[in-house]
């Protein structure tokens, strides 16, 4: 893609969610995903970009929402994506969000075991967006999903539109406020 650079940093990066041998028969597809939050909270934007390789078709959408976190629009733009979807699929999910990616490749089954909850200093916590870790992991169990880290800001051509599109979409929504 371009020569942009996309992170493999062993397991956690690669870590495939789901039973590889069932891989085979399933479409491949692409989503690329970010969000973006003026302020933190503030209003924010997600967008996406699905992809099936095989027959070069596109889908890009984005929306915003008024009063949210940058980390709940990486989520929702993942979520999203992955709803489009009108059938199981090998899904390679490419984000510059670290907080998505080590959601889905290493907190997700431990969050999940311990009835959503994660440790703090030694004691059990609710996970914090939880309501949208719960919409994922039901998706995760209809596709088999493989995340990529790309590096934000840095050109990567997908990454960077969905960015802009994030970032077009809170704008709108601030101007029609």
């Amino acid at each position: 893609m371009d020569g942009s650079r996309a992170a493999e940093s062993g397991t956690p990066a690669n870590r495939k969610i789901g039973d590889p041998r069932s891989q085979a028969h399933l479409p491949q597809v692409l989503l690329f995903s970010d969000g973006a939050c003026s302020g933190n909270p503030g209003p924010g934007g997600w967008a996406f970009i699905l992809r099936h390789p095989a027959s070069g078709k596109e889908m890009v959408q984005s929306g915003a929402e008024p009063e949210t976190t940058n980390n709940r629009m990486e989520l929702t733009a993942v979520i999203r994506g992955l709803e489009a979807l009108r059938r199981r699929s090998h899904v390679t999910v490419f984000t510059d969000s670290q907080y998505v990616g080590k959601g889905l490749s290493e907190w997700l089954p431990g969050w999940r075991a311990n009835g959503w909850m994660r440790k703090v200093k030694g004691k059990l916590v609710p996970v914090k967006n939880d309501d949208l870790w719960r919409r994922l992991a039901d998706l995760l169990d209809k596709h088999e999903v493989q995340f990529r880290h790309v590096y934000g800001h840095t050109g990567h051509a997908e990454n960077e539109r969905c960015d802009q599109l994030a970032v077009e979409a809170y704008r709108k929504l601030i101007r029609a406020g």
